[in-house]
């Protein structure tokens, strides 16, 4: 959380953090601007004070409304670093950096974080080093950054961002549902009123629009996979394909907040008018393993056994897993899920090797998917919720998602 920034500052031995970038889909800059139109921003946060946010001056009404101690860039008087620099735009950013470290009595270990061109930044970043010898800037892992470790739990107004936009993203799945399922199918194909083939290409743009309506985004895609695709799990499915019937359909849908806000992450798997009797038992099996994931999350778990433990249910049930195969393409070939916030995916992680000292904690947000492919032969499946870690230790899925491997098709 928040609050846990400065200990997390402090463990890594960091004095100060320096974001870069705009606040737009841009995690490290939007966990303290929140939902802010900045294009171009720099947050300087001190251990142990608060951040401040240095802004361009069209965009000071956006900085007042984060909350922030801001600054005004043109106090800086861009004319007089830009003749110091000699028009080198590298060495004008650098000689900005200064400014602001300076006024704000930064020194040591400055950890650097946010989405920016890695050329000028690098440049810039290096130039500051030269121009501050009391200055190291600090490069960090992506998974164990100071920032990215705050970010690892919730508070309850983060919690109820991500359980917003899990309400979003289940009235968008009750339309898909609806719209399959208001149409005919001729010749095993789901067709509209004039005979014309739906396409998962149709199905695509309507799940675009009624994202936007309801005033989300959807900058990773969506899944929608059917068939063989559906047996490769990233695979995004072909638009120029129509919907089948008695195929099984993977829908993994993972929208968020306009501007690039907090995620949600939600997959169901239908069959259209009926279930084959291997995709039905397939789908039988994954719900077992969702069960025992969701028995598995608790307050201290070891993320890897959670893990281990799906494997072992699945092996139980006769499909292989990455227990005794890493690069198997069949059965249940990836982990139970992910950590999720401002990023789709973000820690905690569950794969299975010794490596992974991941624990669960109160506040944690982490999807459990569990799910089986086959696309030899023709199909997979996968279930998908979001889950809170409740500060009384008991998972929670945020958003509830009727998880029906039938849709009923008329005729059918």
């Amino acid at each position: 959380m928040k609050s846990d920034l400065d200990q997390c500052m402090e463990e890594a031995g960091l004095d100060a953090l320096l974001v870069l970038g705009s606040a737009d889909h841009n995690p490290s800059m939007a966990y303290f601007t929140g939902a802010a139109h900045l294009s171009v921003a720099e947050i300087l946060k001190k251990r142990g004070e608060p951040p401040v946010l240095i802004h361009v001056d069209m965009e000071r009404d956006e900085a007042a409304r984060t909350g922030l101690q801001s600054k005004n860039k043109s106090d800086y008087d861009f004319p007089a670093l830009a003749r110091e620099a000699g028009g080198d735009q590298v060495l004008v950013r650098a000689l900005l950096y200064k400014k602001i470290l300076e006024e704000f009595q930064v020194s040591g270990r400055v950890g650097v974080y946010g989405k920016v061109d890695i050329g000028s930044a690098y440049g810039a970043l290096r130039r500051l080093e030269e121009l501050m010898p009391g200055i190291q800037v600090v490069g960090e892992s992506d998974r164990s950054s100071a920032v990215r470790r705050a970010r690892l739990t919730k508070d309850s107004a983060e919690v109820e961002r991500i359980r917003g936009m899990g309400k979003i993203t289940a009235a968008v799945v009750n339309d898909v549902a609806e719209f399959l399922t208001s149409h005919q199918a001729k010749d095993g194909v789901l067709v509209d009123r004039n005979g014309a083939a739906i396409t998962v290409g149709d199905v695509r743009r309507r799940i675009n629009l009624w994202l936007a309506m309801r005033g989300a985004e959807n900058p990773e895609g969506t899944i929608f996979a059917v068939g063989r695709d559906a047996g490769v799990p990233h695979s995004l499915g072909s638009d120029p394909d129509p919907i089948p019937v008695a195929k099984s359909i993977i829908f993994d849908i993972y929208p968020c907040e306009q501007q690039g806000g907090y995620f949600y992450d939600l997959t169901r798997t239908w069959c259209l008018g009926f279930a084959p009797d291997e995709v039905q038992q397939a789908y039988q099996d994954v719900s077992a393993a969702y069960d025992v994931a969701m028995k598995e999350l608790r307050v201290g778990a070891a993320c890897r056994e959670v893990q281990i433990a799906v494997c072992k249910e699945f092996e139980a049930r006769g499909h292989p897993t990455l227990l005794a195969d890493f690069s198997g393409q069949q059965g249940y070939v990836h982990s139970i899920g992910h950590g999720l916030g401002l990023d789709v995916h973000e820690p905690p992680f569950f794969e299975h090797f010794e490596t992974n000292t991941a624990l669960l904690q109160s506040g944690s947000v982490v999807t459990v998917e569990p799910g089986l492919y086959y696309p030899e032969r023709g199909f997979g499946v996968r279930i998908e919720d979001t889950v809170w870690i409740r500060p009384d230790g008991r998972p929670e899925v945020l958003v509830d998602v009727p998880r029906d491997l039938v849709l009923k098709i008329p005729g059918v």
